[in-house]
């Protein structure tokens, strides 16, 4: 074959090649990219402030202005009914104990159940009215049954606050009407509100309920996502001019428990809009699911001179992770643990650390636990492991 077509001939078999090259890359990036998961940003919302966490996993999913110090309005009764929830849960009170309707009840200003002065209202009629109609009348008398008075009740209120971490809450009254120093976040309800779904599960189907009726007056829930969402089971609205307009909204989907926290809407359709937007994003790109179970074995500890040779580590509670849809087979848990250790090892003591990765990436860290007791060996396992001690940090 001559020079000139053997030329020709290479010429001709590159221009061929040149589509594979071109096209190689482009295919593969394509194919990369649909095993993603597309995830969009989280709504806009003319809320001043919200925040939407998952309650089981206890992680931030999208927030605006979460820690912004904002009034509560009637969001402030969820504190009052914690309180109450507790103190029925201790027997402190009874649900059928009957509470004297104080003048300072029965003159609330704003929404009202409408008590009567000097009447006697049972506990349990006094908590729907808190809860569907947002009574303020009913929400004085409890706290003045429960406490003496509406000032030492937010007294309770705010040791309350701080016991739950509501590090920046501040309450003055049981309603939630205005003052200058009757304050809390987005964030800080957020946890009230998982406090109050998990503490008292038993009282937590009250906050779903839609009418109230009481003195011949019939009067609805106005959470309006419980007539429009089906998967909303609570929890309070709230509104007053300083406010705007509020609402804390909870919603189960299978494993997952959002909570949704709106403060400051400029209106009722608004509130309910919000809220509505930023639960079915959350429930349409994220899930939830359980990555370790309480008290199963997740690393060992070898354990110099004890009865037993290892002693099993585990975590003390379910442990729940909240992770975008189809993310959750890449979910990997890996022990750290800092150095051997020596009997005696008793049950409970927090021994090194559980990391949950999604991928390369530490989602959530977790202390670890002893499963079990591992009492001092006998003369000869402790012997035997003093030698075997000493030659492993020889090695080591």
């Amino acid at each position: 074959m001559s020079k000139q077509k053997l030329l020709l001939t290479k010429l001709i078999v590159g221009l061929a090649l040149i589509p594979c090259i071109i096209f190689a890359n482009p295919t593969s990036d394509i194919k990369q990219t649909s095993m993603q998961s597309m995830i969009p940003a989280a709504p806009q919302v003319n809320s001043k402030a919200y925040i939407l966490i998952e309650a089981n996993s206890d992680q931030v999913i999208a927030e605006k202005n979460s820690e912004q110090i904002l009034p509560p309005a009637s969001l402030t009764k969820v504190m009052t009914m914690y309180i109450a929830s507790e103190a029925l849960k201790n027997g402190q009170i009874k649900a059928t104990d009957k509470v004297h309707i104080s003048k300072k009840a029965w003159q609330a200003e704003g929404a009202r159940m409408f008590v009567k002065q000097g009447s006697n209202v049972e506990i349990k009629e006094l908590i729907n009215g808190i809860v569907i109609a947002s009574g303020n009348d009913a929400t004085i008398a409890l706290a003045e049954h429960i406490a003496g008075s509406e000032d030492s009740f937010a007294e309770m209120m705010n040791i309350t606050a701080q016991r739950l971490g509501m590090k920046n809450s501040h309450f003055v009254n049981a309603t939630g009407l205005p003052h200058k120093d009757h304050y809390t976040t987005a964030k800080d309800l957020s946890i009230l509100a998982k406090a109050v779904i998990k503490d008292f599960p038993e009282e937590y189907h009250i906050y779903k309920q839609k009418w109230i009726e009481y003195n011949h007056i019939k009067q609805p829930n106005r959470n309006r996502l419980l007539w429009r969402n089906n998967k909303v089971d609570g929890i309070k609205t709230g509104h007053t001019d300083e406010a705007g307009y509020c609402l804390i909204a909870a919603a189960q989907d299978g494993t997952m428990r959002l909570i949704n926290v709106q403060l400051g809407a400029p209106s009722d359709s608004s509130r309910t809009n919000n809220t509505q937007a930023v639960l079915t994003w959350g429930m349409r790109f994220y899930e939830t699911k359980l990555a370790q179970s309480m008290f199963k074995k997740t690393a060992k500890v070898r354990v110099w001179g004890g009865s037993y040779k290892y002693t099993p580590l585990g975590i003390n509670e379910d442990l729940y992770v909240t992770v975008p849809k189809g993310q959750a087979n890449n979910i990997n848990i890996a022990a750290k643990i800092a150095q051997d250790t020596h009997a005696p090892i008793k049950r409970g003591q927090e021994f090194g650390q559980m990391e949950v990765k999604l991928g390369e990436q530490v989602i959530i860290t977790k202390p670890l636990f002893t499963l079990a007791e591992n009492e001092n060996g006998s003369i000869w396992q402790r012997s035997s492991d003093k030698v075997s001690e000493l030659w492993h940090r020889y090695t080591s």
